[in-house]
């Protein structure tokens, strides 16, 4: 996994709206990073790192510093690979930038995260699901990372198609529940049969009923 100290492989720099969860609509900078520790089937990000800039911690400040924005994203790939960068960039810069920081991860890097989870203000923590990313359910992981996590503002994102197994559903509105977390169920683009996504959405509140149906907005306002 790479851990660098001074320096991070980032994708893209960009200001735009928010288009999933409960922050939807608000405008966030987004800084997305290049690696991830999976593979799931329907990523929708080119995060390849031969094209990307390589940032220093102080570079990286210099270039967001003055760009008004409700929140700062870092999104990926999976931004917690780079767990030394953005620990040591926040614990010089947060305070100067003197905004919220808004985690978006898998959620199954619970090590990485205990070190930078003090700098963290937001944690939008997605389940994958073997039934739409081809990645072996990670539950366990899941459950040590909340347990990280649930000091801050979390809750969990689960991105879903009609592959969607009872077991799964079962198993993740078991895990809001425990720790009274919102699911917000995101469909895989572009939107499938409409009665299905509802079907579905009836299976997780028959179990649960903090939980929402959001698309991804920004896909439907032609947004990055």
């Amino acid at each position: 996994m790479r851990q660098s100290l001074t320096k991070a492989k980032i994708k893209e720099i960009f200001t735009s709206l928010q288009g999933e969860g409960p922050y939807v609509g608000e405008k966030h900078l987004f800084i997305r990073f290049c690696y991830c520790n999976l593979n799931c089937h329907y990523c929708d990000t080119d995060f390849k790192p031969n094209d990307a800039e390589e940032y220093t911690v102080d570079e990286l400040y210099n270039k967001i510093k003055d760009i008004p924005c409700n929140a700062i994203s870092f999104t990926g790939a999976e931004p917690l690979v780079e767990k030394s960068f953005l620990k040591i960039f926040l614990e010089k810069y947060k305070s100067k930038l003197n905004k919220k920081i808004y985690l978006e991860t898998n959620g199954t890097l619970h090590k990485e995260l205990s070190e930078i989870i003090d700098f963290i203000d937001i944690v939008s923590m997605d389940i994958k699901l073997q039934s739409a990313t081809k990645e072996e359910n990670k539950f366990h992981d899941n459950e040590e990372f909340i347990n990280i996590a649930k000091e801050k503002e979390l809750f969990i994102k689960i991105v879903f198609d009609n592959k969607i197994t009872d077991e799964e559903i079962i198993k993740c509105a078991n895990l809001a529940k425990k720790y009274n977390l919102q699911i917000i169920l995101q469909p895989k683009m572009p939107l499938e049969n409409d009665l299905a996504m509802i079907n579905i959405f009836d299976k997780f509140f028959d179990i649960y009923q903090n939980i929402r149906l959001i698309p991804q907005t920004h896909k439907f306002l032609n947004l990055a």
